[in-house]
């Protein structure tokens, strides 16, 4: 299985820790979002990992070629437009990494890798969405509508009949990669297209009748790392996580090493 991380934003909203180096590399607990993400796939099964760079990205070539996990394959494609465009373009422009199935993670999510587990045994299905559930939404959660464990709609501005929030974590197959590719073309073909989240794409292929299920990871810790307040929260948790499943394993050798 592959996974594609989208790491190539600064994350403006959380400077200035974020005014030299990118998002992805923001420290927690010791070890940077990304290796976090890279571990708790990699503890999961996950055998490849596609890295899509944009600002500080030499920074993020160095980081993993020192610290990425053994024995995982890890790839990076760097995006020159991650100023100008939204992570649907992001997408389209790696869509050629999207011809079987996969996983895609947004860049800002923390994850342990019990919900990487969770998604990878959900129910067979063209798309699956990983959502969460909690009391209140707010407007920055990213809200999911269902019939059953059908996903009928997708986005931010939902206010009635909320069912969860997808936590930024999506399982491709095959036949649900191609759908989804063929979508984000024929959006990037609009005058909105790069300024629209992926995930309106995921949404159109719900209003077209597309197969798409939710798979909740209810219990399971994760973390989206967006405003200053998300940090302190991201490394209470990564802390526990050091003590109870990070893997002590050495990472790869410096080159030239």
């Amino acid at each position: 299985m592959k996974a594609i991380v989208l790491s190539a934003g600064q994350g403006s909203r959380l400077l200035p820790l974020t005014i030299s180096k990118p998002k992805c590399l923001v420290e927690f607990s010791g070890r940077s979002l990304l290796e976090w993400q890279l571990e708790a796939l990699h503890c999961a099964g996950v055998t490849e990992a596609v890295v899509v760079t944009g600002f500080g990205a030499d920074q993020v070539e160095a980081v993993l070629a020192e610290r990425a996990p053994l024995g995982l394959k890890v790839r990076t494609i760097y995006n020159p437009f991650y100023k100008l465009a939204d992570n649907l373009a992001t997408c389209w422009l790696v869509r050629d990494e999207m011809q079987g199935a996969f996983l895609i993670l947004n860049g800002d999510t923390l994850i342990e890798p019990a919900i990487v587990r969770r998604l990878l045994k959900a129910p067979p299905a063209p798309i699956t969405v990983s959502i969460d559930r909690k009391p209140q939404y707010d407007a920055d959660d990213m809200k999911v509508r269902t019939a059953g464990t059908q996903l009928t709609a997708i986005g931010k501005t939902l206010s009635e009949d909320i069912d969860g929030e997808s936590i930024g974590f999506l399982r491709f197959s095959r036949e649900g990669a191609a759908r989804f590719v063929e979508q984000i073309d024929r959006v990037m073909h609009t005058p909105e297209g790069v300024k629209l989240w992926y995930l309106s794409a995921i949404n159109g292929l719900a209003q077209a009748g597309c197969a798409i299920e939710v798979a909740s990871i209810e219990g399971l810790q994760w973390g989206e790392v967006d405003f200053h307040p998300d940090v302190a929260r991201a490394r209470a948790m990564t802390a526990s996580w050091s003590a109870r499943w990070l893997p002590q394993a050495p990472v790869r050798p410096a080159a030239g090493g």
